[in-house]
């Protein structure tokens, strides 16, 4: 997997794709277009020239940091590559990881699942201006984006990532990835998403989807909430405003046939799930509660990213470097998973005779590999083998149980602290 995002990325294609110039990375620099990649990889939070220092550090094998570039040096690179080279990175990273590795699956689909969320960033007005900003009112207008992903929640992969102006609803960016879907492919939704029109998209790219709905949404939900029915499949027509984006996406306005779920909760309330998955033989009513539990760790990834990678925390001034940060620490997130995956079969082994099932604690992996993914596309062969050999070794050792049945309820008038104590830098 390393030779072969190595061979891409040192490609004389993918440099002149992600390159803003034709003239950029053409003389001798020691921060190349290959470097400049790999220092981005290497998930960059604190200052600029404190991260270069230790990068060098980390390749060059210093006993003490050196100054070898400055950050002036690396501001400039920074403006002549293209943050589409990480979302080029990440798309080949996902397509080798689902052909080549044994991902698991949910009764024989990929499970994808949508969520959105917003993040804060540098009080720059370019920035302000390009992301757009909420106004409190009281103090200065804080810059905030939107962003959105197709998470694997089995598989920990973010498969596509997007960060947008705050303007751009949460339906829209999913929309995106949904372009994405190939058959086989099943999602999951919040109630926030569902929509006549993102129901037709999903299907006519041969994937289904599970998704919870509000009971007072529509009138057929409505009436089969007040039913008592376990369960029901109904005919969905396009309601009007579904029809613009219908037409904007070339798709007929044709009744869905969907499937309703009812399902109890410990608490006593019932809450309804809307499902493509039409056959009660292959896909029988007790499935469905555990299925749309398996949504939550795209919820739990979004901590990892703010907490751990601190996606909120970027390096630049520009719209160009929170573009750059965003999409090079998703796709070092990914790169730390696809790593660690073989993993899991080890630790299920070791543990095999324990009462609970155990599993990898990622937030020690990320920091494991801090300073050393560079060297995993910079050393010969027989380092890098010794290298994944070594986090796998640590990996394998740093693990937590996984105790089912655990519930922590929601306090929504709680406000958080900026970050949590269970949640500590990587360094």
């Amino acid at each position: 997997m390393i030779e072969f995002l190595q061979e891409i990325i040192n490609s004389d294609q993918f440099i002149k794709q992600h390159r803003q110039s034709p003239t950029d990375f053409i003389r001798k620099r020691k921060l190349t277009f290959s470097t400049l990649i790999f220092f981005l990889m290497n998930m960059v939070k604190g200052s600029y020239q404190d991260e270069l220092d230790h990068f060098f550090k980390s390749i060059f094998g210093f006993e003490v940091v050196k100054r070898v570039v400055s950050k002036a040096a690396l501001a400039k690179a920074r403006m002549k590559l293209k943050y589409e080279a990480f979302i080029n990175l990440n798309m080949r990273l996902t397509s080798y990881f689902y052909e080549n590795f044994k991902p698991e699956q949910w009764h024989g689909f990929n499970l994808l699942a949508i969520d959105g969320t917003t993040v804060r960033l540098p009080r720059i007005e370019a920035i302000s201006t390009h992301f757009g900003a909420w106004n409190p009112r009281q103090g200065d207008k804080c810059p905030m984006a939107r962003v959105s992903q197709m998470f694997d929640p089995l598989n920990k992969i973010s498969v596509d990532a997007i960060i947008e102006s705050k303007s751009v609803g949460e339906r829209e960016l999913a929309a995106f990835h949904f372009l994405n879907l190939m058959p086989n492919d099943l999602v999951l939704l919040d109630r926030g998403y569902p929509a006549y029109w993102l129901f037709n998209l999903i299907l006519s790219r041969g994937a289904d989807f599970c998704a919870r709905i509000q009971r007072k949404r529509w009138k057929v939900v409505r009436q089969f909430y007040n039913s008592g029915k376990k369960e029901k499949i109904i005919s969905l027509s396009a309601f009007p405003s579904s029809a613009k984006p219908c037409k904007e996406m070339g798709l007929d306005l044709i009744p869905l046939k969907l499937r309703l779920i009812r399902v109890e909760l410990d608490t006593g309330e019932s809450e309804i799930l809307i499902t493509s998955l039409l056959d009660s033989q292959s896909h029988p009513y007790e499935l469905f509660a555990e299925l749309y539990h398996l949504r939550w760790p795209v919820e739990e990834d979004y901590k990892t990213m703010k907490q751990w990678i601190e996606i909120e925390n970027f390096s630049g001034k520009s719209v160009l470097s929170v573009y750059q940060d965003f999409h090079a620490k998703v796709f070092s997130k990914n790169l730390v998973s696809a790593l660690i995956y073989p993993t899991q079969a080890v630790i299920d082994k070791n543990t095999e005779n324990c009462i609970y099932r155990y599993q990898r604690n990622f937030a020690q992996a990320l920091s494991k590999v801090k300073d050393v993914i560079p060297l995993l596309f910079l050393k010969p062969l027989e380092a890098v083998t010794k290298l994944i050999s070594d986090i796998h070794e640590i990996v394998v050792k740093t693990i937590e149980p996984v105790r089912p049945g655990r519930k922590y309820p929601r306090n929504f008038n709680k406000r958080g602290s900026r970050f949590h104590y269970g949640y500590q830098p990587l360094r």
